[in-house]
Order: structure tokens, then sequence, then C-alpha cells
């Protein structure tokens, strides 16, 4: 399975239609090596039959992602495979596409007893944010916020009504990581949908298709991997 796949996937990556549709850096061997490495390890993934799984992990070499280092996952569902970026694969992109040059994404819960506020002033959007020291109290909500290199920010805010609707859609739902890390999850949920907002500018129409239509998949894929918020 492994060298089949490794043949696939080398020869899909050389085809000319696809070696224009790749990142100019992108470093072949290494993607071909690292995603096989990946399948190996899932017997999920290792059951999947090859036109279904091979489509789901070119999408990864298009925007760059790397599979094994958990930037992007492919997921089975059934009989078919669902590629999504992980929260740290969209902020990769983020920051590789972003029309306005970035400097930094971060998140964080916010719980009650906290002070946060956010806001427009003189037409520049604004956040104040002052954790109770060792707050363990219930989680109230959760931001996201982009730094730009002119200085500006960007920020997404997210109640908890709205943080516990993302999570009611994903496959996942029930799953270890929104058990036993749900603070983590919402962080990655109100990421996930700051890096929506950010105009990018794509390096080619595959990669454009590929964004447009990756799906608000929050969580599903935490299934197949140890560490589920790809840090």
């Amino acid at each position: 399975m492994a060298e089949e796949l490794s043949i696939v996937l080398a020869s899909e990556l050389e085809r000319p239609s696809v070696i224009e549709s790749l990142p100019s850096d992108f470093n072949r061997a290494r993607f071909v090596q690292n995603t096989v490495a990946l399948v190996q390890g899932s017997e999920e993934l290792s059951r999947m039959p090859q036109a279904k799984l091979v489509p789901a992990l070119m999408k990864g070499a298009y925007l760059g992602l790397d599979f094994f280092n958990k930037e992007c996952y492919a997921v089975p569902y059934g009989q078919q495979v669902q590629f999504t970026p992980s929260y740290t694969g969209m902020v990769k992109l983020a920051k590789r596409f972003s029309k306005r040059p970035l400097t930094d994404i971060y998140g964080h819960v916010v719980r009650d007893g906290d002070e946060f506020e956010t806001g427009m002033e003189d037409g520049h959007e604004h956040v104040r944010f002052k954790p109770k020291a060792f707050n363990d109290g219930p989680i109230v909500g959760a931001f996201a916020v982009a730094q730009f290199a002119d200085g500006g920010i960007k920020v997404e805010a997210m109640s908890k009504a709205q943080l516990d609707a993302v999570k009611r859609m994903s496959k996942a739902q029930s799953g270890t990581a929104w058990k036993f890390f749900a603070d983590e999850m919402y962080r990655k949920s109100v990421i996930r949908r700051l890096c929506k907002g950010i105009d990018l500018d794509m390096e080619n129409v595959e990669q454009a298709r590929i964004m447009q239509a990756e799906e608000e998949v929050v969580g599903a894929e935490v299934t197949e991997v140890d560490n589920p918020f790809g840090d």
C-alpha cells in the first residue's frame, strides 16, 4: 500500500498541469514522504480506495499544507475522504496569502470574570482583554485577533451560544477533544472564522477553488490525530 501510494502521488505531482498549480516553494519529495507516513499510521485511511483518498491528499499539496505536521487532515466519512485545514493550517494560509500583510494571529477564550471589550474607534478596530488571574470560571465566549504589518488589527468574537452552535455542527461533537479540551476547541473555532474573513490572494485558480469549496468543518478532523489542535 505504502509503495503504491508513493508512486501514485509522485506521478500526480509530476503532471505539468499540477506543477503549475503547486506553491512556488513546494517540496514534492517531502510531501510524498510525509503523506505516505500519515496514511500508514491510520487504519481507516489505509482501507480507503485510492480513487477517494488521492484527490483529498492532493488538495493539501495544492495549498502547500503538510498532513503529517497536522496543518491539514484527510478524514474518512463512510466511503468519502474529507479534506480540511487545521486551524494552524488556516493561520499559515492567511499569513502567506493575505492581501494585507500579516504579522500574527492569536486567540483566547473569555471566562466569567474576565474583562473583554471590542469596538471601533476613529474607524479602527480595537480590543481590550484583561483575564482574571487563575480564572477557572465558565467560558462565556472567545475571540481571535489578526495583527497586520501596517499596525491595524481585525477582531473576531463569538459568544458561548455561537461557539456551541459550531460544536453542534461538528461530526465529532461527542469526541474526546470537545469533551476534554473544549477551551482549545472554542479557540480553534474563532481563529478559523477569523481566518476565513481575511482577504486572500491565492497564487492560482486551483488554490482559490479549493479554498472557496472548503467547508466549515470545525472539530471533525480531531478523530484522526493524537494532538487535536495542530500545535
